[in-house]
């Protein structure tokens, strides 16, 4: 039942974002309120339900950093830009009336993804055994991933604002042992907060961390990424030999 409520919390902020698409003609802005849909869910665990356990505090200033440095980087990051290719194409297969179409199409299955991944937030919210040094292990995790995310992106970001490298490929700093060190990033948030989850033995949770590492690998994130992304940038085949596509690791 309380899961849910968080889920009637949820669909009203998807609704704005759908009508604020319509105004600008652009679906790809549901990308911004993403990380806000999982925070609304976590919100809505800890103030519906009628008692919490001690993690609750930690697990929530944790998910309103993640949720506020990525919605902030996104929207930065897509400000005064067309739409997303990704839903460009989206929209082309599903002419015509994809205006009202993309309000299932997009926004309510991108609810109901966030809503599985806040899973594991309402499994560690839940939780009332005392803190454990797996609890710390998660911490750790949730905290390394989360910046490690950050300064990927915010290498990347450095990296296209040289107009001198316009066209060319990333490749230094955590781009140099990974082809998508932000993706690994979130990748170690979610298992970390699944780790908060599994120290009470909410196993059950596990469909959060899973979910967002098969959109991370063969979704929306790396698979689609390099799918084209060598017609743009030419030199990203000869990139792809030499580092990992996720795991950071030695350079082949």
């Amino acid at each position: 039942m309380v899961a849910l409520q968080a889920l009637l919390w949820m669909a009203p902020l998807a609704f704005c974002a759908w009508l604020l698409s319509l105004r600008k003609n652009d679906v790809s802005i549901v990308d911004s309120f993403w990380p806000l849909l999982i925070l609304t869910g976590g919100a809505a665990y800890a103030l519906t339900m009628p008692q919490t356990g001690p993690r609750t505090t930690v697990v929530l200033i944790l998910l309103a950093l993640w949720a506020a440095r990525l919605a902030t980087h996104i929207t930065w990051r897509h400000w005064n830009q067309p739409e997303d290719r990704r839903y460009q194409a989206i929209r082309a297969r599903n002419q015509p009336h994809f205006r009202w179409k993309s309000l299932v199409l997009v926004f309510a299955l991108q609810t109901m993804l966030a809503w599985i991944v806040s899973l594991s937030v309402l499994a560690a919210i839940l939780n009332m055994r005392p803190w454990s040094w797996l609890d710390t292990l998660a911490v750790c995790l949730i905290v390394g991933g989360a910046l490690f995310e950050a300064v990927a992106d915010w290498q990347l970001a450095r990296f296209k604002d040289e107009k001198a490298h316009q066209g060319q490929v990333m490749d230094r700093g955590l781009w140099r042992n990974s082809r998508h060190p932000n993706y690994f990033g979130e990748f170690c948030v979610w298992w970390g907060f699944y780790l908060l989850a599994l120290s009470a033995q909410g196993w059950w949770a596990i469909a959060s961390p899973v979910l967002m590492t098969v959109l991370l690998l063969r979704v929306s994130g790396v698979a689609l990424q390099e799918k084209d992304i060598a017609e743009r940038r030419p030199g990203y085949i000869d990139y792809m030999a030499r580092p990992n596509a996720f795991f950071p690791g030695r350079r082949r």
